[in-house]
């Protein structure tokens, strides 16, 4: 089996570089040009010609426009690189009999309720980086090629930047930090995401019928505050000497941002746990996990 892994170097990408390679001949690409093939999704052109040249037998996207506020302006980009890329890996996909893995989001939600969403949900994105996800779902569905998308959200990984680093960074020099408490969701490391794919790749071999659109995502729920003053705890009993004294609640109207935020982040993930016979552990593992690794321990 060969599989072309595009986003070889983001959170995800790095992971499934790991899960991956047993499954096969794995060919790993990023937006930079190697030996005439090019990972760069704003070039699509290039990323067709690369697909078929390599003429692979799943098609891994990791890659993705990512600066959900950035979005708001570079609607142009973002609607390229989300949506025409994919819809492109997509026409290639079907053309070639292959799979088609594609990371999506909870943000083609609006982001109402309490209730963890479901696949078959209503979609209404409330962003432009939501929409232009969305855009790229409905690219595939359209397409007819056999696929896995899974929305997941609140992605880290311990390589590169993400929320805890930030956190325990400020906590060394601040008193009092100020986090968000009414957006919730589960952090959900690239780890999981990247040993799940593998893992449902695997099994849709053999049961194509569970080709599909799945909801990943760790286990539990958390408020971007609760989520901070688990990270700012663990490293405190952990040895690490941080300044803040206090971590305070604020809502989403108290921080600004160019693109709105969904406050409610909630997957149901039943779907993903029944086809593939999966347990999903909680987001707290994960994350102490990860900050074991980021400080050391």
């Amino acid at each position: 089996m060969k599989i072309l892994l595009l986003g070889k170097n983001g959170q995800v990408g790095w992971e499934l570089q790991r899960s991956l390679a047993p499954l096969g001949e794995l060919v790993a690409l990023d937006r930079h040009t190697l030996g005439g093939l090019s990972g760069d999704l704003a070039s699509l052109e290039s990323l067709r010609s690369t697909i078929r040249q390599i003429a692979p037998d799943v098609i891994v996207n990791a890659a993705a426009y990512t600066a959900v506020d950035k979005a708001e302006s570079e609607t142009e980009l973002a609607s390229r690189i989300n949506g025409l890329a994919t819809g492109v890996m997509a026409e290639e996909a079907a053309a070639l009999g292959a799979w088609l893995v594609h990371y999506s989001t909870d943000y083609v939600f609006n982001g109402q309720g309490v209730t963890p969403w479901l696949e078959t949900d209503l979609v209404a994105p409330v962003n432009h980086y939501g929409a232009s996800k969305l855009a790229g779902e409905q690219a595939i569905i359209a397409s007819g090629c056999k696929h896995l998308v899974f929305r997941t959200s609140w992605v880290y990984g311990a390589r590169g930047n993400n929320f805890a680093k930030t956190m325990l960074r400020l906590a060394k020099d601040r008193e009092t930090l100020s986090v968000i408490a009414d957006q919730v969701g589960a952090p959900t490391g690239a780890d999981l995401i990247a040993d799940v794919t593998a893992t449902a790749l695997r099994q849709v071999m053999d049961q194509q019928h569970l080709s599909g659109l799945y909801h990943l995502a760790a286990a539990g729920e958390v408020s971007w505050h609760g989520y901070a003053t688990h990270v700012i705890e663990f490293a405190q009993a952990n040895g690490e000497q941080l300044a803040v004294k206090a971590v305070d609640p604020i809502e989403t109207t108290a921080y600004p941002t160019p693109a709105r935020r969904p406050l409610n982040s909630r997957l149901n993930t039943q779907k993903l746990r029944d086809n593939f016979s999966l347990h999903l552990p909680d987001w707290q593992s994960g994350v102490t996990r990860m900050l074991m690794e980021v400080l050391n321990k």
